[in-house]
């Protein structure tokens, strides 16, 4: 009975995305969960379960001990590195090959979009692809940073020996005010925003479907556990991330 409905949901999704204009995705850490990335909260396997972010993710840690900052996040860095995408990336990919969505705005770090093939992806919350030295400006890729470390275990510049930190938005840090822009300009015009991988519980990002459901659009999530706009959703799947974008692929063929 599961897989009928399941099956059911994807033709409905669908035809929801034939429909639309302008479909655009909203992508967190779930979508690389097959990929071997551990999401943040999940008991017993969540990133944060037993480590505090806010001893070795908020800017105010990278400042304090950049050496404990380092620890956690240069492992993170290694093997983030080396991870590959998964079939629910490559479907989105597909589906902005075929026109039939716009964008990937995404909370992820991981680049795992850019190596599915989606060109247009905003990441809200940074990349691991690149650092910037704190102290002059100067950025280095990541294959570059690995090549900083010193004796201490911490990224230091070559041009001027300030601490290099990852471009990624940590704990205590404001959002890039262009990739919000950017998101908050496409949620307005999405007429559907397929939410995948994300509880939409992390601000700002989780205003989001609230911008395209005033804006007149709908929402489809495609996501394990609950979120604050399920009784929103013309669409709810909560499988396996990868066997529903493939079967919602299979229903567009």
């Amino acid at each position: 009975m599961a897989g009928q409905v399941a099956t059911d949901q994807a033709v409905r999704l669908a035809e929801l995305i034939r429909e639309s204009r302008c479909t655009i995705a909203l992508t967190g850490a779930g979508i690389s969960v097959p990929s071997g990335i551990p999401d943040f909260r999940t008991p017993g396997e969540g990133l944060w379960e037993n480590v505090d972010p806010m001893e070795v993710a908020h800017i105010d840690a990278f400042k304090r001990d950049p050496a404990k900052f380092w620890s956690f996040y240069r492992p993170r860095l290694d093997s983030l590195s080396a991870v590959e995408p998964n079939d629910a990336h490559r479907a989105l990919a597909e589906l902005e090959r075929r026109n039939q969505l716009e964008a990937v705005v995404t909370q992820n770090i991981d680049m795992l979009h850019h190596k599915a093939g989606s060109e247009r992806v905003i990441e809200v919350h940074g990349s691991i692809r690149s650092g910037t030295c704190q102290t002059c400006g100067a950025t280095f890729s990541l294959e570059q940073i690995k090549e900083l470390f010193n004796d201490d275990g911490v990224a230091i510049c070559d041009q001027c020996e300030g601490h290099v930190k990852p471009d990624v938005v940590l704990f205590g840090e404001m959002l890039p005010s262009a990739a919000i822009a950017e998101a908050e300009e496409l949620a307005a015009r999405a007429e559907l925003m397929l939410c995948i991988g994300t509880s939409l519980e992390v601000f700002p990002v989780a205003g989001l479907p609230s911008i395209t459901i005033g804006s007149g659009g709908g929402l489809a999530i495609i996501t394990k556990g609950p979120t604050p706009f399920d009784t929103n959703a013309r669409v709810r799947m909560d499988g396996d991330v990868v066997v529903d974008l493939q079967a919602v692929l299979a229903a567009l063929s």
